[in-house]
């Protein structure tokens, strides 16, 4: 509700969040913006919903939307390729980006001001635009900068990677800006590339390419980027021990959306 007191608007955003970055820039936000301020977050068509994507996730939107803000989904087929999700088949990916759209209706999420945009549609219907943005932050940052951001896909950092992964960070940070998100809601396991664009933001508005050298002043016809604000949820932790996170692929760890409820006793009763 964009009528309601603005700092009641900026804690309610930000009790999604184990962490904001920062309070001062989302209340910016919404004080200045003229239209609906844009959330976002990304997922992978990977498989089965549990819990902490389902549930969790819908009551994030519901209290981003219902402080007056848009939810868009990035729908990250591509992503989902890069990793090698679905044995790296991009129709069995998209039927499962289906599958986890329906998911989140059934949990309650309220579809209003919720928007889902598939990666591969936008980026072929706006390539140009989105691939030099990539290849501007690939020019920007080093090798072992971007390879920090590489935990995002699930693996550990490690010298022997795909290429890809490289690859996979840089599309991650141009995303933001591609969709013109001023709210990055994602998870704390996301943070690391989310600081990226913020970093990102900031030389690009200084002109600084990452050489030491700063170059001519600059300015791309009609555009303004900006950090976005980062306000990242706690991670559900997984039901073996030590684990961090719910994990779909590792057997017990993760109670699924469609689970019975004689298999989520079981789970519970075996954690």
């Amino acid at each position: 509700d964009c009528s309601m007191d603005i700092n009641k608007r900026v804690e309610i955003a930000a009790s999604v969040g184990e962490e904001c970055i920062t309070k001062e820039e989302l209340k910016t936000i919404f004080e200045k913006k003229q239209t609906r301020p844009i959330a976002y977050d990304g997922f992978e068509p990977s498989g089965r919903m549990h819990i902490a994507q389902g549930i969790l996730k819908a009551i994030n939107v519901n209290k981003l939307t219902s402080v007056g803000c848009d939810f868009v989904f990035w729908v990250a087929d591509w992503f989902a390729l890069l990793n090698n999700k679905m044995g790296g088949d991009i129709d069995k990916i998209r039927i499962v980006g289906k599958y986890m759209i329906e998911v989140w209706k059934a949990a309650g999420m309220d579809m209003d001001n919720v928007y889902f945009r598939w990666c591969s549609d936008d980026i072929n219907n706006n390539s140009n635009e989105y691939w030099l943005r990539v290849i501007e932050i690939s020019k920007m940052f080093s090798i072992t900068r971007t390879k920090r951001c590489c935990t995002i896909l699930g693996r550990a950092e490690s010298g022997d990677m795909p290429t890809a992964n490289l690859m996979y960070a840089c599309m991650q940070c141009a995303d933001i800006f591609f969709l013109k998100a001023d709210i990055c809601q994602l998870g704390m396991d996301q943070r690391k590339v989310n600081m990226l664009a913020r970093e990102y933001a900031t030389k690009a508005m200084s002109n600084d390419d990452g050489s030491g050298k700063k170059k001519k002043k600059r300015k791309k016809k009609g555009e303004t980027i900006y950090p976005p604000v980062v306000i990242s949820h706690h991670m559900l932790m997984g039901l073996k021990q030590g684990q961090e996170k719910m994990s779909k692929s590792k057997g017990g760890s993760a109670i699924f959306m469609e689970d019975t409820a004689d298999e989520v006793r079981s789970k519970i009763k075996k954690a």
